[in-house]
């Protein structure tokens, strides 16, 4: 797994967290023990940091791109693993523009695929594209 792929499992892990505990994701960052002996930790605890900054920082827009095209259901409703990996994908489809779109969905539909259901890597991706279709549209 790339460095990349490394950082966007930590912060998947964290927002996870955060979402079942209700605190906050950079608190729970700083304390966090990580593996200090694999080479890319710095890399890898650097872009987990950019990531959820970026989807605290716009996570009420991204909640609300996801209550608005997840059709059929409730954010409440959503598995917490694949609201998280929404979360993700979304603030790196809109806000990232270092990552194209098609790898932003490909490392979420790994997680999902990893972490969750086949069918929510579908669903999942369905959300995803619809997201990526139209992101020129939304007003941010």
């Amino acid at each position: 797994m790339s460095a990349r792929g490394k950082a966007r499992k930590q912060a998947l892990d964290i927002l996870f967290e955060t979402d079942i505990r209700g605190t906050s994701p950079m608190t729970i960052l700083d304390t966090r023990v990580s593996n200090e002996t694999d080479p890319d930790f710095p890399a890898i605890r650097s872009f987990a940091a950019e990531l959820i900054s970026g989807v605290s920082e716009h996570r009420r827009k991204i909640d609300e791109l996801i209550a608005t095209y997840a059709k059929g259901w409730d954010m409440d409703r959503l598995p917490t693993v694949d609201r998280n990996i929404l979360r993700l994908a979304i603030f790196e489809i809109l806000w990232n523009e270092a990552v194209p779109d098609a790898v932003a969905i490909d490392e979420a539909l790994n997680l999902a695929k990893e972490l969750s259901t086949d069918e929510s890597a579908g669903y999942i991706h369905g959300v995803l594209g619809r997201i990526s279709s139209i992101k020129g549209d939304l007003a941010l």
